[in-house]
């Protein structure tokens, strides 16, 4: 199953809070747990956006991510393309949304409760416009 994933979600963080050296730092440390996983055999990008403010041209996550079908670490498809995986058909869900290691991460009901994820992106993995999108994105993930 590890050689099919190609959808995780990230069983650490790099321990910076939302500091992830942006968008390279964040695709390095998702590439590492992957290898860890046995899975380093393709490239790997966070799904994260960015604002396009400081300098920072507008970064959309769902650009970034290819086109799809994308498995889980059991093989499980979580969304078969880029409309289905930003639309209420994707499977997305506890049981399926597991790390690289193939674990169900902490949720309602669980303590403790790790269920938050971060990606600066609206519902259609867009980046939030205007004024706003500075805070989603936590300084285009380098705030210290």
């Amino acid at each position: 199953p590890a050689n099919s994933m190609s959808f995780f979600v990230t069983s650490a963080g790099p321990g910076r809070g939302a500091n992830l050296g942006g968008l390279l730092g964040a695709d390095r440390h998702c590439q590492m747990l992957a290898t860890a996983a046995g899975a380093g055999n393709k490239m790997w990008h966070a799904y994260l956006s960015e604002n396009g403010s400081a300098g920072h041209p507008t970064i959309n996550a769902r650009d970034r991510i290819g086109t799809g079908p994308w498995y889980n670490a059991k093989g499980v498809v979580i969304a078969t393309s880029v409309a289905d995986l930003h639309s209420d058909n994707n499977k997305i869900g506890k049981e399926t949304a597991l790390t690289e290691k193939g674990e169900m991460l902490p949720g309602r009901g669980d303590t403790p409760n790790k269920h938050d994820v971060l990606t600066g992106s609206q519902p259609d993995g867009t980046a939030y416009p205007g004024t706003d999108s500075a805070n989603s994105t936590c300084g285009n993930w380098a705030r210290r």
